[in-house]
């Protein structure tokens, strides 16, 4: 599907438990590995497993549940290792990606304690808050890659989501969608209304002047321009990939219109942008992305882009 394709190795980092959800991401994996048989480069995948000090009993079995992971990835991709640490799952997963700097981090969205009835564990949690490279969490029962759906509001984080999914090598029969989302019309339109709504940094959304002049209907159509050209530009980034890629317009609250339209239409994978690491810690997902992640109920890639400072 895509014309120009990432040639060095391509680096992943594969958390893995032996949980259901983590041999989805095997899966998922093995479709990656096969779709780069066919480009000139390859997949290297080092498989980390973590068992917590005080559960020393469960090392027995997870270390048979890492040497199945990396037999079988062997058989499906060119380099694959792995390796067994103990301590604190999140804080090992994050550290050792900050170390080795890998191009993606691959997780499932639930480990094997993961309290029945909860969308995401507490270490995927943790590794999507925090890490500094793209995340991808993993949603079992896993069936392939079909409908991938990117959400764009324009900003660098997302032109850098685009260029990141641009580099995977897409399955080819893959369908791409580029959606924007107007934010709800307000019955008395303010500053005030828009400064109590959307909070500083929103994630996917387009930015409001301080004040508005016009009409409402005049100011609607601008909003729709302006969401129409950034999904213009989205398309066009795409393709000079290669990727074709349908645009959605939609209006409502982000999370909302996103989540509500992914279960509607059976998409397989949500691409979004975030901020990435930088000298404030305590908050570095944008709400939207952090309900995409919590409540979407399919898997969720995170492109962050590194901030420096």
């Amino acid at each position: 599907m895509n014309s120009k394709q990432k040639q060095s190795p391509f680096n992943v980092l594969l958390a893995f438990d032996g949980s259901e959800h983590s041999h989805a991401a095997i899966s998922f994996l093995c479709e990656l590995c096969t779709t780069y048989q066919n480009i000139p480069a390859t997949v290297s995948i080092h498989v980390l497993a973590v068992f917590t000090p005080h559960r020393a009993g469960d090392q027995g079995p997870l270390r048979d549940a890492l040497q199945w992971a990396q037999s079988y990835l062997e058989g499906k991709c060119v380099h694959t290792s792995s390796e067994l640490i103990p301590g604190y799952p999140a804080e090992i997963i994050i550290e050792y990606s900050e170390k080795t700097k890998p191009d993606l981090i691959v997780l499932g969205a639930k480990g094997l304690r993961a309290t029945l009835g909860i969308l995401l564990g507490g270490v995927a949690q943790q590794v999507v808050e925090y890490a500094c490279c793209p995340v991808l969490v993993i949603r079992a029962p896993y069936s392939g890659i079909h409908r991938i759906l990117l959400a764009t509001d324009g900003s660098s984080h997302s032109e850098s989501a685009i260029q990141y999914l641009a580099q995977l090598p897409l399955p080819t029969n893959v369908e791409v969608q580029v959606m924007h989302v107007l934010p709800p019309v307000p019955l008395n339109p303010s500053p005030e209304y828009f400064a109590r709504t959307y909070p500083l940094a929103p994630e996917i959304m387009v930015a409001y002047p301080s004040s508005i002049t016009d009409d409402e209907k005049s100011w609607k159509e601008e909003e729709e321009n302006n969401g129409k050209a950034i999904l213009d530009k989205a398309l066009e980034q795409l393709g000079i990939h290669g990727i074709k890629a349908k645009p959605i317009i939609l209006r409502g609250d982000t999370a909302t219109e996103i989540i509500n339209y992914v279960k509607e239409n059976k998409v397989d994978l949500i691409v979004s942008g975030s901020r990435g690491l930088s000298q404030v810690k305590s908050w570095l997902l944008g709400s939207v992305s952090r309900k995409l992640v919590h409540y979407s109920g399919c898997s969720v890639l995170i492109a962050k882009s590194q901030i420096s400072g």
